[in-house]
């Protein structure tokens, strides 16, 4: 021991620079590798977490009905805790018009005994006030508007609320409130308005909607109220939920959401694939760390064995000389996983990432010691080891001499009678060689093939999120306009006219009207958003499917694919469904299908009926329809502003008003924004793995120059010009690119399908092969460049080795 500390305290006094580049390159690596861990998992335990602290609806109930008994409901043996909100536009935030601002509290439920937010900031709202509102994170950051400020409410005049008024018929001519911010929360509900795409929304009292029910639900009595409530046996108790409540309102066609699933689902699938992207981000970052901390602690250990090696003659041991050999490192080590892990602390705070941070109850600083703690031990561990067989090796390489690994290239060259400088960076290249002479040549290979696959792979998949960004019929969007015509079997207007007036427009290919009704399966626990498949005109508009094909009769039906999967249903199964009475129907899956994105469903939720099939399963509903809608695909290259000009003036010509029935193009799907988001950490990842191939390849070059000198003084001695010396390194440098892109180029296309894939499955969305074509044309170019590049300053040395001098030094 007192060697070991005598010849540290001596050696670190002469290289203590090396020692502190050596800690920092570790401080880094282990900051990186710990907060990518660290990340992934907080970001996948997010909305679990949210969840567990938020009291939070069980289930959305949507009967959709103005004036619905609540009082039946609360009742139930099941509920725990019911809040009911009012389904209407509101009102709109004087000067952000893009805010979210849901739907306005009835009662003072909620946030008290049903989804209370967890507060990040500031305090919860008074019940009682009008003048108090709360905003959700998101809105916070977009805005600039934290608490304490304030801002303006503008609400609809109650003539605009009977006309359902929703923001698109000019301002608000009802009263403005000034209202205060007083906090910044999150619950489980309100995540909608933080999504991807959104600037977050605000949260109003139920005072302002018992002040004002009249501004926000007119006066006619056509606006309705639904409902969220917590049940006592959580999901479990939905099923009997579902069957009192048909019991007790006579109607099986309301939709029941299941709350874990509508929200939670969607934001466990985007996190789950967040973190398996930090996780890969974190693996590659431990790569690099071995390979390039890895070979510095070598050199480090090597250059000091050789110094330890002169005092084995005046008695030290073999042992004692790796134990001084390796305090240096350990030192290192230690001190950098040290600063590390206070690193990853302090990177916490911009964690978890992409959606998962809408949900993350505890933002800001998070000390995870379940992987910090495992982490500050391993890594100074992990040194230890490494400069200890380093030092063995050392030690060793004197007593033992290995025959020399010879390369089939390099051999082959020689075969053919090449150049010398060919064939001598071949073996630069290939050859690892031994003692002195060693190269790190698989470190440079593996890095050269790892940079390539990894670069090509992100720019696949950022090819892939390209195309679905830029065609929704990836999503089953391939209709360009729609319109909303009635709700409640009441439509505003001869819908069929219209419909019929919209087919015959020379731009028009497909126009389908829709009604939509709430079915439900024969266990209660999946609602089915159902849709007619009626064509009108001739023009069929056409239907994305992912296997299978339309319903053609009445006892069939497609289903989307998220539903499918809720009812464990495939193409060739039967399931049971209940639309307007209590008997089940049963029905064959044809086909799993996107369908039209409607006010209780996703594009991926639901199912496809054929008229016949409809009105046999919702036979006895309370109404013809809950909601009425009509699709309308135009010719490609059609002036979409145009033809909806046209069609809202056939419209006014049919039923006298320009607010009845109008067509406009379909919202963006939030979907397409949260695939936009998952494209930075492939891409992230891609740069991360080209960063380590410009190291692994620039440290071989280097490298090869430094050891093998006396090979070049030999060569240059026997009249090897300085350009054939530039022409070695030159060589060796475009051989690793060319291995880097044989291997690299089919690998990286091969990954990146795959990830887009995955993430196609999950999202979901019809599958179409990425080509990165202009990634491919210049990935060859650039990595040769890049290659040479790197080879610039050793072909600089190797033209000036000075013959004389190294073969007299050695």
């Amino acid at each position: 021991m007192l060697i070991t500390l005598t010849w540290l305290r001596l050696d670190g006094l002469r290289r203590w620079r090396s020692l502190a580049v050596l800690a920092l390159l570790i401080a880094l690596a282990t900051a990186t590798i710990l907060t990518s861990l660290a990340g992934a998992r907080r970001g996948q335990t997010a909305f679990d977490r949210l969840w567990a602290r938020t009291l939070p609806a069980t289930a959305t109930v949507l009967p959709n009905q103005p004036g619905f008994d609540w009082a039946k409901v609360a009742a139930l043996p099941e509920v725990a805790a019911l809040t009911k909100f009012p389904v209407v536009f509101g009102f709109e935030v004087q000067g952000y018009p893009g805010a979210s601002t849901g739907f306005p509290l009835a009662d003072d439920q909620m946030t008290r005994t049903i989804e209370r937010p967890v507060i990040v900031a500031g305090r919860l709202f008074d019940p009682r006030r009008t003048d108090e509102v709360m905003v959700t994170p998101k809105f916070a950051a977009s805005y600039g508007k934290h608490v304490g400020d304030t801002l303006t409410l503008e609400l609809a005049s109650p003539q605009q609320a009977n006309q359902e008024y929703d923001g698109t018929t000019g301002p608000p001519r009802g009263p403005k409130i000034r209202a205060r911010i007083v906090g910044e929360g999150r619950s489980p509900w309100a995540l909608d308005a933080d999504s991807p795409g959104s600037p977050g929304g605000i949260l109003t009292t139920p005072a302002l909607f018992t002040r004002y029910r009249t501004n926000m639900m007119g006066t006619n009595g056509q606006a309705y109220i639904n409902a969220l409530v917590r049940l006592k046996g959580g999901q479990s108790a939905i099923p009997a939920f579902r069957a009192d409540l048909r019991q007790v309102t006579g109607r099986s066609d309301i939709d029941i959401w299941d709350n874990q699933q509508q929200f939670g689902d969607p934001v466990n699938k985007v996190s789950a694939y967040e973190a398996a992207c930090l996780l890969a981000f974190g693996l590659a970052a431990l790569a690099a760390a071995l390979f390039l901390i890895g070979q510095s602690v070598a050199r480090y250990t090597s250059a000091t064995v050789a110094d330890l090696q002169v005092l084995q003659a005046l008695g030290i041991t073999r042992g004692q000389a790796v134990a001084a050999a390796c305090a240096g490192p350990a030192l290192a080590g230690v001190a950098g996983s040290t600063l590390g892990v206070a690193g990853a602390i302090v990177a916490s705070r911009w964690m978890p990432i992409g959606v998962a941070s809408i949900a993350e109850p505890h933002p800001g600083i998070d000390a995870d010691w379940v992987v910090l703690g495992p982490g500050w031990v391993l890594v100074p561990l992990l040194v230890l080891a490494g400069s200890a067989a380093a030092a063995a090796v050392a030690l060793a390489a004197g007593r033992r001499q290995a025959p020399q690994r010879r390369s089939v290239i390099a051999a082959a060259l020689a075969a053919m009678n090449s150049s010398v400088p060919l064939e001598v960076g071949a073996r630069f290249a290939l050859e690892p060689g031994r003692g002195r002479s060693s190269v790190p040549v698989r470190s440079a290979l593996v890095g050269a093939v790892v940079g390539v696959l990894g670069v090509l792979a992100a720019f696949t998949f950022s090819a892939g999120v390209s195309d679905a960004a830029s065609h929704p019929e990836r999503f089953g969007q391939t209709w360009q306009l729609d319109t909303f015509l009635g709700y409640n079997g009441q439509d505003f207007g001869p819908a069929s006219r219209v419909l019929r007036a919209a087919a015959a427009d020379r731009d028009v290919t497909g126009v389908d009207d829709a009604r939509i009704g709430g079915a439900q399966s024969e266990s209660g626990q999946v609602s089915v958003e159902s849709f007619t498949y009626a064509p009108v005109g001739g023009k069929r508009p056409a239907v994305v499917l992912t296997s299978g094909r339309m319903p053609a009769r009445p006892d069939e039906i497609v289903l989307a694919p998220t539903t499918a999967q809720e009812l464990h249903a495939g193409r060739g199964s039967v399931v049971q469904l209940t639309g307007g009475g209590t008997v089940a129907h049963p029905v064959r899956v044809t086909g799993i299908g996107f369908v039209p994105s409607g006010p209780h469903n996703g594009y991926a939720d639901g199912a496809w009926l054929t008229p016949g099939g409809y009105d046999r399963i919702f036979h006895g509903a309370n109404y013809g329809f809950k909601f009425h809608v009509g699709t309308v695909s135009l010719r490609p290259g059609a002036d979409v502003q145009a033809v909806e000009r046209r069609l809202d003036a056939a419209a006014f010509a049919i039923t006298g008003s320009h607010k009845a029935i109008t067509f406009t193009p379909p919202d963006p799907l939030p979907e397409i924004q949260e695939v936009k988001d998952l494209e930075l950490l492939p891409v992230a990842l891609g740069a991360f793995l080209a960063l380590l191939a410009v190291s692994a390849v620039g440290h071989a070059l280097a490298t090869a120059v430094r050891r093998r000198r006396h090979d070049l003084a030999v060569l240059r001695a026997l009249g090897m010009t300085r350009r054939q010396a530039r022409l070695v390194v030159t060589t060796q440098a475009s051989l690793l690119a060319v291995i880097g892109l044989a291997f690299g180029v089919p690998l990286g296309i091969a990954l990146g399908r795959v990830i887009w894939r995955a993430v196609a499955g999950f999202t979901p969305l019809a599958y179409h092969p990425p080509l990165a074509l202009l990634a491919l044309l210049l990935v060859g170019p650039v990595a040769l460049l890049a290659a040479n590049a790197l080879a610039a300053w050793p072909q600089h040395r190797a033209a000036r080795v000075h013959s004389a001098r190294v073969l007299r030094s050695e």
